[in-house]
Parts: C-alpha cells; sequence; structure tokens
C-alpha cells in the first residue's frame, strides 16, 4: 500500500483521501464480531452517549483486543501515512466510534489536531486519522463531513465546548465554519461526505475541519479510528488518561498484509486490565516532571 505522486498531490490539495472497499467482506466481518463484546464491558475506556446507553466512543481496543491489535499494524493503514511524513509513526490514539442506530450523537465541527495540540501539547500537525468502515455508510446514518482543503488553514481558534455531548471537543465557530465552507466552493464542493461500503478507509489530515450528523436511520455506523503521529512529534503532556493519549512512543511494527484473516502473534498488554497508571494524569509537561523527579 504505497500512495501514488497523484494521491499525495491530491492530499496535499484536499486533505484527505477515500479508498471504497479497501478491506475485503471478510477482513471486515472479524472485526465487525470483535466490536459487541468490547461494547459490553463496563469500563473508563468505553464512552457512552449522554443519557444513552449506546456507547459513543470505545479507546485503546489494540492494546487488550486481537483482531484490533492487528489492524493497528495493519500496512494498509500504516503504510500511507508513512509515505506522507516520511517518517516511522506510533499510535497516538485508538478509538471504535459508534454511531449507534436512532442513538448516535453529533461530532461537532472540528479539528483533530486542536485538541491534540491543547490537551496533549503535540508541537506540530505531523499525525493523521486513518479510518475505515465496519458499517455500510450512507447520507442517512450521520456519515462524516469535511471541508475539503480547510487544513491549508492551519491551526484555527476553537473553544472548549464541554457540554453538548458526553466527550469534551475543542470545537470551531458557526462563523468560521461559514467563511471556511465558502471558501471552499459553497454549496458547489464546500462539504463534502465520502459513502460507501463496510472496509472503505479514508485518511486524513489532522487540520482539517470535518463533523457528523447525529443517526436518526436504523443503521448503525461504526467506525475505527488509528490517529498516527510521526515519531518525533510525540506529545509532551499526558493530561489525558492513557487509554485516550497514548504514551509509548514506539514505532509501529507493521505485519502481513493478510493479518486479519490469519494467525499473527500480537501483543496485548491489557490483556488482564488496564493499569492503574493508566489513569494517573498531569497537567505539567513531561520534561518538568522529569526534572522534578
Amino acid at each position: 500500500m504505497r500512495l501514488t505522486q497523484g494521491q499525495l498531490e491530491q492530499f496535499d490539495r484536499e486533505g484527505y483521501l477515500f479508498f471504497p472497499g479497501q478491506f475485503t467482506p471478510e477482513e471486515t466481518r472479524t472485526l465487525v464480531e470483535a466490536v459487541p463484546p468490547l461494547y459490553a464491558r463496563r469500563e473508563a475506556f468505553n464512552v457512552r452517549e449522554k443519557g444513552s446507553d449506546a456507547v459513543r466512543t470505545n479507546f485503546a481496543a489494540h492494546l487488550y483486543s486481537e483482531p484490533f491489535a492487528r489492524l493497528a499494524r495493519h500496512p494498509r493503514m500504516v503504510q500511507p501515512v508513512m509515505d506522507l511524513f516520511d517518517e516511522e509513526v506510533y499510535m497516538h490514539q485508538f478509538k471504535i466510534n459508534g454511531k449507534m442506530a436512532f442513538e448516535g450523537d453529533v461530532w461537532q465541527w472540528h479539528q483533530d489536531y486542536g485538541t491534540w495540540l491543547n490537551d496533549d501539547m503535540m508541537p506540530t500537525e505531523r499525525a493523521m486519522n486513518v479510518a475505515i468502515f465496519l458499517d455500510d455508510v450512507n447520507e442517512f446514518n450521520g456519515p462524516l463531513m469535511f471541508i475539503p482543503g480547510s487544513h491549508r488553514k492551519g491551526v484555527v481558534d476553537a473553544r472548549h465546548d464541554l457540554t453538548t455531548t458526553s466527550y469534551p471537543l475543542w470545537t470551531v465557530s458557526n462563523d468560521l465554519i461559514a467563511q471556511l465552507v465558502e471558501r471552499a466552493g459553497g454549496k458547489q464542493g464546500g462539504i463534502v461526505s465520502p459513502k460507501g461500503p463496510a472496509g472503505s478507509m479514508i485518511l486524513f489530515h489532522s487540520c482539517l475541519v470535518h463533523a457528523s450528523t447525529s443517526n436518526l436511520s436504523p443503521w448503525n455506523r461504526v467506525s475505527v479510528y488509528l490517529s498516527l503521529c510521526a515519531v518525533s512529534n510525540h506529545i509532551r503532556r499526558f493530561k489525558r488518561p492513557e487509554y485516550i493519549a497514548h504514551r509509548d512512543f514506539t514505532p509501529i511494527t507493521m505485519l502481513p498484509d493478510d493479518c486479519l484473516v490469519r494467525d499473527c502473534p500480537v501483543d496485548l498488554p491489557w490483556r488482564n486490565g488496564m493499569p492503574a497508571s493508566a489513569l494517573v494524569t498531569s497537567s505539567d509537561p513531561i520534561d518538568q516532571i522529569k526534572k522534578a523527579a
């Protein structure tokens, strides 16, 4: 899985790449079948929707679930990011977002890097998301919406929204969204929404402004997100629990391309439970903590 020159240029221009049907039905089924047991667990790493028992986000499954540990090392997801950064990457965040039928709430307009900068002190935007659809995504079940080219604006002003949903987010104002959409083409392409079958994959820039509406349809829209960061760009603060923002900056070692459909041994450090240290946080930068120690 290597990006072509045309794809590199398209990513630079639009801020995302879409690969319909990137994973086969057999590969995707392995992941889909692993989700219900994860969502059933009563753990801190399962964030539920506001006023609902439906899971909004499951964090860090690659540390305790074998199928997702394999996905976290899959060359179809990791290699393209390494091509773009020309550097090895580590896992900054791993989540399975469950926009469940009738209950999946909105994700407000935001940049991922805005949160990574403000909360985690990530130095630059040399990190990005790779997403894979575990369900078919259509116009009715709350698909992602992107503002093409908005990543070229760099980091924009954002406010910390602690009340709209069950998960705090650094969100972009409506006025700025309107400006960005108009600049991107207004009603003629100012907002795009990649849709496709389960197994499709999206690669998108950490400064690309995006959102999704609530899911009022009878169809789930579950997706997996690998947030991959250049090793040299690792976070400088552990303000959030480790299951949200990871603290192991070891470069990812990729598995064979068929790792989802055959036995490939993987390490599961949280197989027997999340360590208490994962919940320890600090507002101080890492280097200050090390000096104090």
